[in-house]
């Protein structure tokens, strides 16, 4: 008789299954970008509201309770009316002006090529071969997404809201087991509470390197200061990819609006010491352990939602991560993979102890 085959390993199956699991995950998240980007940036804007009610029960003296979620709405409300203000009154200007800059741009451009030894094109040159005509529908198309992204995130924002009263009872038929539920309200405290404290880090750094940033531009001259803090301020958000071009930008456009290049590199100095300061001194003493990932999974995390949903995805690829990991570390299957993810191979307690306070505020 013919020797039978040996039967394959359970656990090579089921690592099988995992692999084309993630693989479909991903096509998903990728065919269903439309969708799903929407809905993710709404979940963050919705945490960050939540944040802002729990901090004005906790922190101002007898606030109503009952106030305090209407108030966190408004305050946002006026945050967001905020941004598209000072991006209204400046951008107008940067754009105006970088048409003034075009001949100093076209002898900067001459210069640099003179170097390399390559005959240079001048700005108008450049634009012409760009064919803004051709570029005029990419361009219409970008804004109108925009804004259909930007409608779908108050729709979704306010369904959102509307339902999170009834969180804690959804939980509890999901769970029907008190320590099941438990641990469950656990971990979503514990994902809750990590992009919370990411959000807060990522605010007061960007805004420290924001102003730091905006004093030296202003005392060496440079035009539109305040519309380069601001820039600065909101790449912040955006790991590695966001402090490179905060750092390099200005001075480039120091270089077209002087004569000279020493304002340049003083700046680029300037802004290299306040980023440096900020990212080894700051930073670390308000991170401590309240992310722990790894940099490594950081960076392919940017690069992996960078892919999948553009823009938005590199924003949100640090919550994704904390989330991700947070999730994992509750499976004894997959808890090795939240091992890797982690900074120092502790990614969390499999058995979380009960959460303090309540999960949402006014539920």
């Amino acid at each position: 008789m013919a020797p039978s085959n040996p039967p394959v390993p359970a656990a090579t199956s089921r690592h099988a299954q995992v692999v084309l699991a993630v693989i479909a995950v991903g096509g998903v998240l990728y065919w269903l970008s439309g969708i799903l980007t929407p809905l993710a940036l709404a979940v963050f804007v919705m945490v960050m509201i939540d944040s802002f009610a729990r901090v004005l029960v906790e922190r101002v003296p007898r606030f109503p309770p009952g106030a305090a979620l209407p108030a966190a709405i408004a305050f946002s409300a006026l945050i967001f009316a905020a941004v598209a203000m000072v991006v209204a009154a400046n951008a107008g200007a940067f754009a105006a002006e970088l048409f003034g800059y075009a001949p100093k741009l076209n002898a900067l451009i001459g210069r640099l090529a003179a170097h390399i030894g390559v005959a240079a094109p001048t700005l108008g040159e450049m634009v012409q071969r760009l064919n803004p005509m051709a570029m005029l529908g990419p361009v219409i198309d970008g804004v109108r997404g925009f804004a259909t992204t930007a409608f779908l995130v108050l729709i979704y924002l306010g369904f959102l809201l509307a339902s999170r009263q009834g969180f804690e009872r959804k939980t509890a038929r999901l769970f029907p087991s008190p320590e099941d539920r438990r641990n469950a309200i656990a971990v979503f405290v514990r994902i809750r509470d990590g992009v919370e404290r990411y959000l807060w880090i990522q605010t007061v750094t960007g805004g420290v390197i924001a102003f730091g940033s905006w004093a030296v531009m202003t005392a060496l001259g440079l035009d539109n200061a305040v519309f380069w803090g601001f820039l600065i301020f909101i790449l912040s958000y955006v790991p590695v990819i966001g402090g490179f071009i905060g750092i390099v930008a200005p001075p480039i456009f120091a270089l077209v609006q002087f004569d000279g290049w020493w304002r340049a590199a003083v700046m680029l100095a300037g802004l290299q010491a306040i980023n440096f300061v900020v990212g080894n001194i700051v930073l670390p003493r308000m991170q401590g352990r309240s992310l722990n990932v790894d940099p490594v999974v950081l960076l392919l995390s940017l690069a992996f939602w960078g892919v999948m949903w553009g823009l938005p995805g590199m924003f949100l690829s640090t919550p994704l991560a904390v989330t991700a990991m947070a999730i994992l570390a509750q499976f004894q299957g997959a808890r090795w993979v939240a091992v890797l993810l982690s900074g120092d191979g502790e990614p969390g307690d499999p058995d979380p102890a009960p959460p303090r306070g309540p999960t949402f505020t006014g539920s």
